[in-house]
């Protein structure tokens, strides 16, 4: 067994890995920048993970999902594998800490989001690190083109100056022909190099229903198809609303969003994993890092603002390679709300220039001051202040970040943190002295560990069970031992972070360059109506719609979904169109053949030859020409 095989086993149980994996951990052990394209479920973290753990030194692991990032931590952890987790909202003294650790503890991997990246003291301590690997996941985050584009990543090439040779692993579930390409000359690939898996999913059936009575047909296809489900909308009002009604036709249902706390979040997230809740209606907030093999049917009652994310979530069905099925309900209204994205995603460069004039009288920030500051940032407040719509100014602010003036967060719930500021003798003196806190700072010592060397989360509903102390007390306890500066209390706060990337600029300086604005509208633009023209095509097959839009050339007729259902009232089965397909391939070749032709060398009916050239045709995949002949359209 090779040294591969043996952490998998000794890690993670498995004896052998999936397809991919193994080929995209050698060609990292060799020391070689890779590129990975696996679908969601895959099994990406393993492809960094692992060549890691084989090599000597500290894996620095990007990603911009903090949510994911602490799970993966957690589970490394679990492993008795050490791990460390960077991102904004922790303090400086957390961030010098972690840092120390992962220099002087052994710690394996530092996961990081790619704002912290900048930070001096970190690029200071990384550059005294024993750097094996970089990995950066959801890699087409770093390409103007990709879907969901954060130009924090950009710094990533500051890993690449400070760390020469180390080799970067970059991956991804989704990415067009386009993104590919500019991922690899982003991260400064020496050469090309990428592995991909087919996007392919035979086992899962795509349908697209267009209906004017959304709910109904929900009920409608949960009444046919039983297991485990999930329905995505786009907002947390109809999440809710959707749900009840769900409840209310006996259907087990429960809703989530990013708005929840996390205890609620993990709650009803187990609830739907172990199978007591059957269909989660839920935002996109639901699905990084779920990991549930036997979802039956994803739903989306909305349209997804691109392909990328659509495919990204309706792959989460099926993953155990059952049949499943991913749905898409549509209604003529629908393209009219889609293409207001476009709009209301782009607000007028005078909108966005104020909204950052506002921001910073908001955080109080003087021009010329600000640079890597963080703030804390209440979004509603922020509009009520300053009478913002609210989409506008959250999309000013998103192209204030695309043009590399601020960096704001997603929306994080974070634990209460306490450190022992000083050592057990002193605390001992304290205990002594200060009769009152005495039990209670037994109580912490037994109750949690590291409290002298981390930051510890403290969960103080947990704690007040325990000791049967009301958690108003507990937060009393906490507040009055942070003043005498026994420890350092971070209580807990559920928030967004607005970071300065730069120093608060005049007005006349903020300019929103064509690549930033404009190029960026149109390929919204393009996206929208690739999914406009996916709901409402009745001609291109679902799966070779989708494999071709990421690049799958002339990918096969799925023969399951509602199109190639279609196909088959008109007389042909899967099994007699495959045959009539290879007969025309084996006389087609590299030229272009005459239709009486094919037909006069096909041994099926010329109607069901002429059916399948039809059908060709319309999935672009032959063209006409004159005389009555047709070709291949890549030739």
């Amino acid at each position: 067994m090779d040294r591969f095989k043996e952490i998998l086993k000794k890690y993670w149980g498995y004896a052998e890995f999936r397809p991919l994996q193994d080929d995209i951990i050698k060609s990292v052990a060799d020391g070689k920048d890779t590129l990975g394209l696996m679908p969601t479920g895959g099994g990406k973290s393993l492809t960094f993970q692992i060549p890691a753990l084989a090599m000597e030194g500290i894996c620095i692991v990007v990603s911009p999902l903090v949510a994911l990032m602490k799970d993966q931590v957690q589970n490394l952890k679990a492993k008795g594998i050490k791990a460390e987790l960077l991102y904004s909202g922790l303090s400086s003294k957390e961030i010098e800490i972690i840092l120390d650790k992962c220099l002087f503890a052994n710690i394996k991997f530092l996961y990081i989001s790619p704002e912290r990246i900048r930070s001096d003291l970190f690029q200071m301590k990384l550059q005294q690190m024993n750097v094996c690997l970089i990995a950066v996941d959801e890699s087409h985050c770093i390409s103007q083109w990709g879907y969901d584009f954060r130009p924090a990543y950009l710094k990533i090439t500051n890993l690449r100056e400070l760390l020469p040779g180390v080799p970067i692993l970059a991956l991804t579930a989704t990415a067009t022909p386009e993104v590919v390409d500019d991922i690899q000359e982003r991260l400064e690939f020496k050469e090309k190099n990428v592995f991909r898996k087919s996007f392919e999913r035979k086992n899962l059936i795509y349908l697209v229903r267009e209906v004017e009575d959304k709910k109904r047909y929900l009920l409608k296809i949960f009444s046919k198809q039983g297991g485990s489900s999930v329905v995505y909308v786009r907002s947390r009002k109809k999440c809710k609303e959707l749900a009840e009604f769900l409840k209310t036709n006996n259907i087990r249902a429960e809703f989530y969003h990013a708005g929840l706390q996390n205890e609620v979040k993990d709650f009803r997230q187990n609830r739907w994993k172990s199978g007591v809740v059957q269909v989660m209606v839920a935002t996109n907030a639901f699905g990084m890092g779920i990991d549930k093999a036997d979802v039956r049917t994803v739903v989306h009652m909305d349209l997804p603002d691109s392909l990328e994310a659509y495919f990204q979530e309706a792959g989460r069905a099926g993953r155990d390679g059952e049949k499943a099925f991913a749905v898409l309900l549509y209604s003529k209204p629908d393209r009219v709300q889609l293409l207001k994205r476009i709009s209301t995603s782009f607000p007028e460069k005078d909108t966005v220039t104020k909204v950052y004039q506002s921001l910073g009288n908001f955080l109080q920030v003087a021009e010329g001051a600000g640079k890597d500051a963080v703030f804390d940032f209440d979004l509603g407040l922020f509009c009520h202040n300053f009478k913002f719509n609210v989409l506008q100014a959250f999309n000013s602010l998103k192209i204030l970040q695309r043009a590399g003036y601020i960096e704001i967060t997603d929306d994080l719930e974070h634990e209460s943190r306490i450190h022992f500021r000083i050592q057990r003798d002193e605390l001992y003196k304290f205990q002594v002295s200060n009769k009152d806190f005495d039990v209670f700072i037994k109580i912490l010592l037994r109750s949690f560990t590291g409290l002298f060397t981390d930051f510890v989360p403290v969960n103080i509903d947990l704690l007040a069970k325990r000791t049967k102390i009301s958690k108003e007390v507990i937060s009393k306890y906490l507040k009055e031992l942070s003043k005498y500066k026994v420890i350092q209390y971070i209580p807990r706060k559920k928030t967004p972070f607005i970071i300065y990337t730069q120093e608060r600029l005049p007005l006349s300086f903020i300019k929103l360059s064509k690549e930033v604005y404009q190029d960026r509208k149109e390929n919204l633009t393009q996206k929208i109506n690739s999914v406009i023209n996916y709901a409402e095509t009745s001609t291109i097959c679902r799966s070779k719609f989708l494999l071709e839009y990421f690049g799958q050339g002339h990918a096969p007729v799925c023969g399951q979904c509602d199109i190639c259902k279609e196909a088959e009232k008109m007389g042909l089965s899967k099994a007699e169109f495959d045959e009539i397909h290879t007969e025309i391939t084996s006389v087609l070749g590299k030229e272009d053949v005459s239709v009486d032709e094919i037909i006069k060398k096909s041994k099926h009916s010329e109607e069901n030859v002429l059916e399948v050239i039809r059908f060709l045709k319309d999935n672009e995949e032959m063209e006409s020409l004159d005389g009555n002949r047709v070709r291949w359209i890549s030739l």
